[in-house]
């Protein structure tokens, strides 16, 4: 064991670790057992290493300009700076995440976040150099790993860059599966189906209509979350505690995010306003409504899909892939699981999209204490959208089986409402009262009825007929 201090007191921790006692402090003081999100933490370690290379570029610009002996300040040697970067960028390649010990849930805005990694880096560059853990005269989390930066400007830049990444994905995914939903669209042109308003068959309808309706708000969802990353992009990284960039130099705040912007490859740009970009949230709640709304449609896709699918169902024979035994007592039962699976999955984005708006209206003056948590619901629904998609893409959409429903649409009586531009309303509730009644179909129906010429009929029922965006006048003479 080794011991540690700060103004508070002493702790004792494992020899070995690479957290420290700020670390330490905070898992005793926030004990939930959520995890911090993976890629928060590797993009802390790529915002520590954009500071460090600002860092040296800084020094080497200030020697180039000043004699050592008037240099205003004093810089690292170049030993130290190039242990900082070697371990910031395993930080940034997932290592060591095990020594990441501070949860999801959390107070102090982050501060805990920041210091967990200042330990790590910290601990890391002082073995690099042949110390051993805990000797902070080496190396210290403070002076060296925390060089020039705040909690409050390196925790929510790095929080952007890994939803960033992450929208990435998100789009990407998005994406492959509007391809496979618009496959089906085409493989399904004119294959007749029910069309249903409250759950009662209405008009004729066709699956290619069914999934063109999916397609297109596949689509939306595509375009929309592609424009998210304009929306988070601008960082407040050199700005310090509040903003104002007080205590650090106009060469770092004006080279840091640009150095960050190369080694990431996404587009963060530096805020016009970084005291606005510390101290208001609201680019998060308005990435997230965009990331509800495409959770919305998830959710109506498979709830329709489930519907058509289920034995409740009359008159639909659409089956939705067997994915695994679905009962412990009851043999041979087959759930929908993909369905409950993303119904779930969206309902709890729609939880995060709550506390997402409460949290970030509770920012205080210059900061806002809870962004930890807002991060984690952010990260979190980006996740389960990608999960989601992925497994009803590959689970759900392909392998559906997709039947013609002919014979059944011509025994709905809502189909006479193909007729009313011929025969009217009237004479057409006649049919639809007759194929009630005698469980007919319309064809049948006019048999008995002859309200309608039978080569007229005909011509009507074809699914081109039925599909047909409205009619013309020409259509009718």
């Amino acid at each position: 064991m080794r011991k540690e201090a700060d103004f508070l007191g002493e702790l004792s921790l494992p020899s070995e670790a690479l957290y420290g006692i700020h670390s330490l402090r905070a898992r005793e003081n926030f004990p939930n057992q959520k995890p911090f999100q993976l890629e928060w933490y590797k993009a802390m370690g790529k915002v520590k290493l954009a500071c460090y290379r600002t860092y040296a570029k800084f020094k080497a610009a200030a020697e180039e300009k000043y004699n050592s002996d008037q240099l205003p300040i004093t810089f690292f040697d170049h030993t130290t700076i190039e242990v900082l970067e070697e371990a910031a960028s395993e930080i940034a390649g997932g290592k060591h995440f095990d020594q990441f010990i501070v949860p999801a849930v959390q107070g102090g805005a982050g501060t805990s976040i920041n210091m967990n990694v200042n330990e790590i880096i910290a601990n890391l560059a002082i073995l690099k150099l042949g110390g051993v853990p805990g000797d902070y005269k080496k190396v210290d989390p403070f002076e060296h790993a925390n060089v020039f930066q705040s909690t409050n400007d390196t925790v929510p830049t790095a929080l952007k860059v890994a939803a960033m990444i992450l929208l990435d994905k998100l789009e990407e995914i998005i994406n492959e599966h509007r391809q496979q939903v618009e496959k089906l669209e085409k493989e399904h042109r004119n294959v007749l189906r029910h069309g249903y308003t409250q759950m009662q068959k209405a008009v004729p309808s066709t699956y290619d209509k069914l999934f063109s309706a999916y397609n297109n708000a596949l689509s939306r969802d595509w375009w929309r979350v592609s424009k998210c990353s304009e929306r988070i992009k601008e960082v407040n990284l050199g700005g310090g505690a509040t903003g104002t960039g007080l205590s650090i130099p106009r060469f770092f705040i004006m080279h840091v995010v640009n150095e960050l912007q190369h080694l990431t490859g996404v587009p963060v740009t530096r805020g016009e306003n970084l005291t606005d970009t510390t101290s208001n949230l609201d680019s998060f709640v308005e990435v997230h409504a965009i990331l509800k709304a495409h959770a919305v449609n998830l959710e109506k896709m498979v709830n329709d899909l489930r519907l058509l699918a289920s034995d409740i169902a009359s008159g639909s024979k659409l089956l939705i892939p067997q994915r695994q035994v679905g009962s412990s007592i009851m043999p041979g039962k087959i759930n929908p699981v993909i369905p409950e699976f993303v119904i779930s999955s969206v309902h709890k984005i729609y939880a995060n999209d709550l506390l997402i708006s409460n949290l970030c209206g509770q920012g205080c003056l210059e900061l806002n204490a809870y962004l930890p948590v807002i991060g984690d619901a952010l990260l979190e629904s980006l996740h389960l959208l990608i999960d989601a998609n992925h497994s009803m893409l590959n689970n759900l959409v392909v392998g559906l089986e997709i039947p013609s429903e002919e014979e059944d649409i011509f025994l709905n009586p809502a189909i006479s409402t193909a007729l009313i531009p011929y025969i009217g309303y009237h004479k057409a509730t006649q049919f639809a009262r007759f194929m009630r009644q005698n469980n007919t179909s319309i064809f049948e129906a006019n048999n008995s009825l002859n309200l309608i010429k039978k080569e007229v009929l005909d011509e009507l029922m074809k699914p081109e007929s039925l599909i047909r965006q409205g009619y013309s006048l020409k259509d009718i003479i």
